[in-house]
């Protein structure tokens, strides 16, 4: 029996090379489980780390009932992890966020208030704390990216984020799918919701990103969308006798 089904919500966090946030992580997520307006758990997804984040999170999961892990065998990206975490959710709604700390578990309740009317509630960095030039990446690729999807949303790089568990798994995951997910929610006729949240400067660790993954993927990444639109198969099961 998959753990997860036991709980509401699962909160993923894909994690490579954060070792000096995990206990850190601990502390936030813990206390937060306790608050959160539905039961929910942790699931780390592990993307391949090389440092000693998977003995930390091992360590992490055996003192708290309610966390739990999984390895993938090596470094396959953020899009990947995600989707590893979603497979293997159970629960009504999965969540996501990363393990930078750069938003604060505390905040899901905003979005959880929400989540019965949309399939997608996601956050808005309130008063961003990054730095300048990157900042200003983010925001000619949200340009771009709302050019070409038209999904309206204003910061789909938020990692805050809370799903319908079953739309989430309907989801069609490629490499930078994560960037696509309120457009690709919308695909399947759902609804899309937008609530600012809090926003932190990285204190641990180091940024995996660059100018080629978060500018010059991205608008790649919106021509191969754009191709995927068109050819997306969307259905709605009607009476069946298979049973549950």
């Amino acid at each position: 029996m998959n753990k997860s089904q036991d709980y509401q919500l699962t909160i993923v966090v894909p994690v490579y090379n954060e070792e000096d946030n995990i206990y850190a992580l601990e502390q936030k997520l813990s206390a937060f489980l306790p608050l959160s307006l539905c039961k929910a758990c942790v699931l780390f997804v592990n993307d391949g780390s090389k440092d000693r984040s998977p003995e930390r999170i091992r360590e992490v999961c055996d003192r708290n009932e309610h966390f739990f892990y999984m390895d993938l065998s090596r470094n396959a990206g953020l899009s990947a992890a995600m989707k590893a975490g979603i497979d293997h959710a159970y629960s009504d709604y999965v969540g996501y966020m990363d393990a930078d700390l750069q938003t604060t578990p505390e905040d899901f309740n905003l979005l959880l208030k929400d989540i019965g009317s949309y399939q997608l509630v996601i956050g808005i960095r309130a008063d961003r704390k990054d730095s300048f030039f990157k900042n200003f990446q983010s925001k000619i690729a949200n340009g771009f990216r709302r050019m070409m999807t038209n999904d309206g949303v204003q910061d789909t790089g938020c990692p805050l984020k809370v799903l319908h568990t079953d739309y989430a798994k309907r989801i069609p995951f490629f490499t930078g799918m994560h960037r696509f997910l309120p457009a690709l929610i919308q695909l399947q006729n759902g609804r899309v919701q937008q609530v600012p949240v809090r926003h932190f400067p990285r204190v641990a660790g180091v940024s995996k990103y660059n100018l080629w993954n978060r500018l010059i993927s991205p608008f790649m990444d919106c021509f191969a969308y754009r191709w995927m639109k068109k050819r997306y198969i969307n259905y709605q099961v009607g009476d069946n006798n298979l049973g549950s």
